[in-house]
């Protein structure tokens, strides 16, 4: 759902970036309402209110996500979706300095090669942009953190998102009543199949989410890791095979030590997990050879 959400969003034109990341605030914290009805889960937002701290974090991360939605809509109703794929597929790696940078972290040998090839590539096709890709470091760093600033809050998704909209829900209606005073609007004056699709935001915003948060507790995190490059895979096809965007060779050259940093860091991340998963084996079958010994030494001899 998130690789094909390019698709969506030339749907809503008239409608400029702007007013559809206000329907896009607004309509989620409706949807995400109603999916806490039906799940009953309430007890946490008590619990929120009354830490100013957490509550501030959930501002920041509001904040900073509806800068990554804003830039991601124009973004793609602007011709950018191979860009704005590619500030998917360098999140991992601003994610990894961020961590370094701002949490202390330490990295192994090969996570700094792939953190050393992914500013090669921001170099390379910085050149064959003739500029920057901001598009692509904006989503990057937006998102990521977001990630930080969630880990911080502590919330399950639809909770964390329920907290985030409600941030974002008062400013989103101003700006959408300021902008119907303005008669700049579409909502309501492009037609029924119009409203509806903005009215739609909500669950394209929200059913990926959950289903997201439904697969983190069934699936192993390095699985769930590697389909997590599923979304920028498509969003980059889309871009080159849908909507015919430009690739010339520098491009092609940048998004290909993309993904050798990428493959750098999926390499080292399952190398890491096989490890761990022999020691963890080899620690079980220790305590049960021990557990088995100390029976046998307790047990009378027969």
């Amino acid at each position: 759902m998130w690789g094909l959400v390019p698709l969506f969003w030339p749907l809503l034109k008239p409608a400029g970036a702007a007013e559809i990341l206000a329907h896009r605030m607004a309509w989620s914290l409706v949807v995400v309402g109603i999916a806490l009805l039906f799940v009953r889960r309430w007890a946490w937002a008590g619990e929120l209110i009354r830490q100013p701290r957490r509550l501030g974090l959930v501002a920041l991360a509001a904040a900073v996500i509806t800068v990554n939605w804003g830039v991601y809509i124009w973004s793609v109703n602007s011709g950018h979706v191979v860009e704005a794929s590619l500030g998917y597929f360098i999140n991992p790696l601003v994610t990894i300095a961020m961590g370094v940078l701002l949490l202390g972290e330490r990295l192994r040998p090969v996570q700094w090669a792939a953190v050393g090839v992914g500013l090669a590539a921001v170099l390379v096709l910085a050149f064959g942009y003739g500029r920057p890709p901001w598009i692509s470091l904006v989503l990057a760093f937006s998102f990521a953190t977001y990630g930080l600033v969630k880990k911080k809050v502590n919330l399950g998704g639809l909770e964390s998102l329920a907290a985030e909209t409600a941030v974002q829900f008062l400013p989103a209606v101003g700006y959408l009543v300021w902008i119907g005073t303005q008669g700049d609007m579409t909502f309501g004056t492009e037609g029924v199949g119009h409203a509806a699709l903005l009215a739609a935001t909500g669950v394209v915003t929200a059913a990926p989410l959950v289903c997201f948060g439904a697969a983190a507790i069934r699936v192993p995190l390095s699985t769930l890791g590697l389909l997590q490059y599923l979304a920028p895979v498509f969003q980059f096809l889309l871009g080159i095979l849908y909507f015919h965007e430009a690739m010339p060779a520098e491009r092609w050259a940048g998004f290909a030590l993309v993904w050798l940093a990428l493959s750098l860091l999926t390499w080292d991340a399952l190398r890491v997990a096989r490890r761990n998963a022999v020691r963890v084996a080899a620690a079980k079958g220790g305590a049960a050879r021990a557990s088995a010994s100390d029976r046998g030494e307790r047990e009378p001899a027969v």
